[in-house]
């Protein structure tokens, strides 16, 4: 995102990390909103994981996203902020909502029970965003990305989203000739992925585009199932042992495949990037830098 803002030619730009704003303090983002003055706020922090790490963290992780969103959104009218940027999540849809996904259908039915503490505390900044454009005149946009992945990324199993826990797995079985590798679930949920670059250029162009908080899908319309993307990572890893499925682990929301026509409606915006050629480039990063990443630390990646 800042590379892409750079090359937008934005030059004053303020990336906050957690050490030295804790942006689930209200203080914190008072303190943030005098010292940066920004006139636009992008808010991609989060306190999320995957499966595991939601399970583990039901309240703490409704709580940690709530509380930034109240105070960034609250913060930003105090202050006459020009626009607000709010990255929503693929978690937010309902359960068992027809594929593809489209935003209409965000508010017929409860989340994923695994994911819903995460889900509603991003999809209320929406409701929040609404009624503040609507009595304050705050302008805003809200986006809704299906699963995101690349370089960068947070590649601890404790904490790590599918594709990054799968890359590190399959490498490091690889290294060790080891003959299998266990995964999650049945193999059989559907996700979608969308690389990093291709998300970044939604949300600027959302940044640049739209002052009303009308949820916009972000997503490559490709569905994939779980047990297909480890074959992928798997063959992208050079891993050719036994892949072993752990049925009595949950698999998550059953399908997930998004709509994106209004993206390219509203912002004039596709998602460029292949789901091999992605994989190929976060494979050949992490292969460069994981050896800087052993003790993985969210204030220098992508969470608050």
């Amino acid at each position: 995102m800042v590379a892409l803002l750079r090359d937008r030619g934005v030059r004053e730009i303020t990336v906050p990390r957690r050490r030295d704003y804790d942006l689930t303090h209200e203080a914190d983002v008072t303190r943030l909103y005098r010292d940066a003055a920004p006139d636009v706020v992008i808010h991609l922090a989060a306190e999320v994981g995957g499966i595991g790490a939601n399970q583990a963290n039901p309240g703490r992780y409704f709580y940690a996203n709530m509380a930034m969103s109240l105070h960034l959104i609250e913060e930003a009218r105090r202050v006459g902020l020009r626009k607000f940027v709010q990255v929503g999540t693929i978690c937010a849809y309902p359960k068992h909502t027809p594929v593809p996904f489209r935003e209409d259908d965000l508010w017929n039915g409860y989340p994923e029970e695994t994911n819903a503490p995460y889900g509603v505390a991003k999809k209320a900044a929406l409701v929040m965003l609404d009624g503040y454009r609507r009595q304050y005149g705050l302008a805003s946009s809200y986006l809704l990305p299906v699963n995101l992945y690349g370089p960068w990324d947070n590649f601890d199993p404790l904490t790590s989203h599918v594709i990054p826990a799968l890359i590190r797995k399959c490498l490091e079985a690889s290294e060790r000739s080891a003959p299998a590798i266990e995964c999650w679930g049945t193999g059989r949920a559907s996700r979608e992925f969308l690389f990093v670059d291709d998300a970044a250029e939604g949300v600027v162009r959302a940044a640049e585009l739209l002052d009303e908080p009308t949820p916009v899908n972000l997503g490559t319309g490709c569905e994939i199932t779980i047990g297909e993307l480890v074959q992928l990572v798997a063959d992208a890893c050079s891993y050719t042992g036994e892949i072993r499925w752990d049925a009595s682990k949950p698999d998550g929301q059953p399908r997930r495949c998004v709509d994106a026509s209004r993206a390219q409606a509203l912002l004039g915006w596709r998602a460029a990037t292949p789901l091999a050629e992605g994989l190929a480039r976060t494979v050949a990063w992490y292969r460069a830098h994981r050896s800087h990443r052993a003790g993985y630390d969210p204030s220098l990646a992508g969470g608050n």
